[in-house]
């Protein structure tokens, strides 16, 4: 579906311009989505720039964490650049200001409050020493018009004389996107209305420089349920802390882009990339700030999740599994008939409890745990003893909390003597059921089904225990059910 009277721009070129002395988070990420999508839109180019001028916060750990990010993402740039690798670009432009008369040295520092710096060296031309300013002689309000905010107005009086640079090898942030994005022949600024009274003076040094304007577009910031500034806490520090919770890219650029945005049938919550490259247009981005609530995340990614498809998500429980110490690798040899290939390695893992994993297993509890999970790291809570011997208080044995220990130990015992008559094959859930229930009804159905379960797992809440078993097999599931017994024989023995 498109928009009927979308704006169509011909030659767009974006960017996404961070600061490479922080981790790419979650207002940054939206903020090259919001570009990358509206270059993708209009078949144009979308530029990655590290503003790295800081020399004392830029770090390279932090650049390769924007990029990994975006990459995790399937944010892809068609450019890069670096801010340090440009000095003489930005000395060249310093000194057409410099002869020019629009900017003189100041010994004050650079401004750290927004009141308007009137410095009383700027008619001083023998001044050779401090930083850079802007000479701010407009009278005139300057004015742009703003594709989200329409019409945007500021009196000059209020910019005073701004610096622009340390010195000549040390551009600021105000004057080096200036002449990049001139360089780099930018066409729109999309970025955070945190930027915004940072437009005037830009446009201001533009002009001194004979530059053509940029459209510019303020999308709003992120906020916390209460309208405050996301916190990091909130907003998590880094992008790829998201892909460590277990989130799927897909679903966070799906979250990101309804964060401040929405297509045109508002009913319609789960987009993918390819719709949102062709629902995307900067008219629909709204201009109050956009609430990040990690309800509709969990809810959104969980919908991601059930998407896919056993063995898919079976592939990626693996590495939440293993940062868990639920399984680590173990690289065997099969060896096969000459005919068929001689040696093969086949890649199993090591449960926790010792046992043996292949990758079937992993499937078979992806399918069973897979509708009750929100993150892939949920299984690491969820289904943990799968992988290793659960842990419980004997307390949870018993149905409601009533049930005598004498009753949950001979429930055990009817149940152990039942499964231990069938055989490996008719271990399934099928077969478990037709075997189980016919005594369950007799003895009560919580009274023996409630015991097994907990024994099993060792949770209040799980999957059914036919379920369980069936994936657990024969030996587990009685191994466990003996353990249970075990147990409460030796705390009746202690009482």
């Amino acid at each position: 579906m498109t928009e009927p009277n979308s704006l169509h721009f011909e030659n767009v070129r974006v960017r996404i311009a961070p600061s490479p002395s922080g981790f790419l988070h979650i207002g940054t990420a939206r903020t090259a989505l919001f570009n990358w999508l509206f270059a993708k839109k209009h078949n144009g180019s979308f530029i990655l720039r590290f503003e790295d001028t800081d020399r004392e916060r830029s770090k390279k750990e932090f650049e390769y964490n924007i990029r990994e990010g975006l990459e995790w993402l399937g944010i892809t740039w068609d450019e890069e650049y670096r801010q340090s690798e440009r000095p003489a670009v930005y000395q060249t432009y310093l000194e057409k200001l410099l002869s020019g008369g629009w900017i003189y040295r100041c010994p004050h520092r650079i401004e750290q409050s927004n009141t308007p710096h009137i410095c009383p060296f700027r008619d001083q031309d023998e001044t050779e020493e401090g930083i850079f300013r802007f000479k701010n002689n407009e009278k005139k309000t300057i004015t742009f018009n703003d594709m989200v905010r329409g019409a945007v107005s500021f009196n000059p009086k209020d910019l005073g004389d701004f610096s622009i640079a340390v010195d000549f090898s040390r551009p600021l942030f105000i004057f080096a996107g200036v002449v990049d994005d001139k360089e780099m022949h930018i066409s729109h600024v999309i970025r955070g209305e945190d930027h915004l009274s940072n437009t005037p003076k830009q446009i201001l040094v533009g002009r001194a420089l004979g530059f053509p304007e940029p459209k510019w577009a303020h999308i709003p910031l992120i906020l916390e349920k209460n309208r405050s500034k996301l916190s990091k806490r909130d907003g998590a520090t880094s992008i790829l802390d998201y892909r460590e919770m277990g989130y799927l890219p897909n679903a966070l650029l799906n979250f990101m882009a309804l964060m401040g945005w929405h297509p045109l049938d508002d009913t319609k919550e789960i987009i993918s990339p390819k719709e949102l490259i062709a629902e995307f247009s900067v008219e629909r981005i709204q201009k109050g700030g956009a609430v990040f609530n990690i309800d509709k995340l969990n809810w959104m990614n969980k919908q991601y999740i059930n998407n896919l498809t056993d063995k898919e998500t079976a592939q990626l429980f693996i590495p939440h599994l293993m940062n868990a110490g639920l399984i680590k690798p173990e690289i065997k040899n099969i060896q096969f008939p000459a005919a068929y290939g001689g040696y093969t390695p086949t890649e199993t893992y090591v449960a926790k409890d010792g046992k043996s994993v292949r990758l079937d297993y992993i499937i078979q509890i992806a399918a069973l745990e897979k509708p009750r999970i929100e993150k892939l790291s949920d299984i690491t809570v969820f289904g943990d003893f799968f992988f290793c011997k659960p842990q419980y208080d004997l307390e949870l044995l018993s149905w409601k909390g009533v049930q005598p220990l004498e009753d949950i130990r001979r429930k055990l015992d009817i149940t152990i003597n039942l499964l231990d008559k069938l055989e490996n094959k008719n271990f399934t859930k099928n077969e478990l059921e037709g075997a189980l229930i016919p005594i369950a009804e007799k003895e009560g159905k919580g009274e023996l089904l409630w015991p097994l379960r907990a024994a099993l797992s060792g949770k209040k809440a799980s999957p059914g225990p036919f379920e369980i078993m069936e994936i657990l097999g024969k030996e587990t599931t009685i191994e466990r059910l003996k353990e249970a017994k075990k147990r409460l024989l030796e705390h009746v023995e202690k009482i």
